[in-house]
């Protein structure tokens, strides 16, 4: 065996001893622990809050509810427009009745259903489906045409069922 080989194998053993004497037995040097309150138990570390983090308002959070006998308000009522119009000093169900009377009567309308706790009919006129909504305001009950987004329907159709009913309530 040369001379070099053997320098090669005594420093390949080195080290390998260094290496295994290093990783299994604990050197501080290849061990970093935890700094600062990282070194805490993980109960124990403050809270890290991103800094581009917005805090929600809570300003409105703890509001004392209003003395409404613990009924929430009534919203006020919409302008009157060629999609609704307000019962000025009815109650809601007593309107709902009458609304579903009023669609009864108009030729060509189909009541699909008829949801009286949510206060609305789904309608289907000249080839439309809405839903006409009967709700208590401020004051009354606003009655109205509401198309499948959600919005105040403008359609002819649904102009035409919310001027019939306004005619019908009015007598």
């Amino acid at each position: 065996m040369s001379r070099h080989s053997r320098v090669v194998r005594t420093t390949a053993a080195l080290l390998l001893g260094f290496t295994a004497v290093a990783t299994l037995g604990g050197c501080k040097m290849f061990k970093k622990g935890p700094r600062g309150d990282y070194a805490l138990a993980q109960e124990q570390r403050p809270l890290e809050v991103p800094p581009d983090l917005n805090l929600p308002d809570t300003s409105g959070a703890m509001a004392v509810p209003s003395a409404t006998g613990g009924r929430a308000a009534l919203p006020s009522a919409p302008a009157d427009s060629q999609s609704g119009f307000t019962v000025a000093g009815a109650q809601r169900d007593q309107v709902f009745e009458r609304v579903g009377a009023a669609l009864e009567a108009i030729d060509g309308l189909t009541i699909g259903n008829r949801a009286q706790l949510l206060g609305s009919y789904d309608v289907t006129y000249q080839g439309e489906g809405f839903l006409v909504r009967v709700a208590a305001v401020q004051g009354g009950v606003y009655v109205s045409a509401v198309d499948p987004r959600g919005v105040a329907a403008t359609s002819p159709a649904a102009v035409q069922v919310v001027g019939s009913l306004q005619a019908a309530l009015a007598r």
